[in-house]
């Protein structure tokens, strides 16, 4: 009498700027680390690859995506892209920004890689500036048929005892909150990924 092998995890892509990278942390505490232990709990095994680079606008993610994927040994079942906040810092147009991040869920879509559009928002004392910049994630997941998690600092942002000592970056009680919003949203994705696969 034969077994099956056990089944692996999910296997997932974060690919992103520092949010994701976990700026200024402990490599077990950033984003992608405890997401994959979030996800070992409840699946027994997991696996996320942190492609998270600090610093990185939409465009650096859209040029350096063929290299990391051509980099990962298996493809994985979902991947998240994570973008924005650079952009913002930096007055990238949310025009370009959509346009970067459309040309990513392109290649992700040829590559047969279901994807979660994790999004930011600007501040509203940015007046039109912020509400073209925020429309531009949900819009995006729509045209893609990607799935969505409206602001990855959902929780986080405002609290100051949430950040290091930049102000800016999350710190990692922060980063378990985020982990902690998204994982129902991660969750969900790969059961879309799956029934439309």
């Amino acid at each position: 009498m034969t077994t099956d092998a056990p089944r692996p995890g999910p296997r997932i892509l974060a690919l992103g700027d520092s949010l994701t990278a976990g700026y200024g942390l402990a490599s077990s505490d950033s984003f992608a680390r405890r997401l994959e232990a979030a996800l070992v709990e409840r699946y027994g095994a997991a696996t996320v690859h942190q492609a998270g680079v600090s610093g990185d606008t939409s465009a650096d993610g859209l040029r350096r995506l063929p290299r990391v994927l051509a980099g990962l040994g298996i493809k994985p079942d979902l991947a998240i892209v994570e973008f924005g906040a650079n952009d913002m810092l930096q007055g990238v147009s949310p025009d370009r920004m959509r346009a970067n991040l459309d040309a990513m869920l392109v290649e992700l879509g040829r590559c047969g890689i279901p994807a979660l559009v994790a999004g930011m928002k600007a501040p509203v004392w940015l007046g039109v500036f912020a509400a073209s910049f925020d429309a531009v994630f949900p819009a995006v997941a729509e045209a893609h048929g990607a799935s969505l998690y409206p602001f990855f600092l959902d929780g986080v942002v405002g609290d100051p005892t949430l950040t290091l000592m930049d102000g800016m970056h999350p710190n990692a009680r922060a980063i378990g909150i985020v982990v902690a919003r998204m994982l129902p949203f991660v969750e969900a994705a790969l059961v879309k990924a799956r029934t439309t696969a």
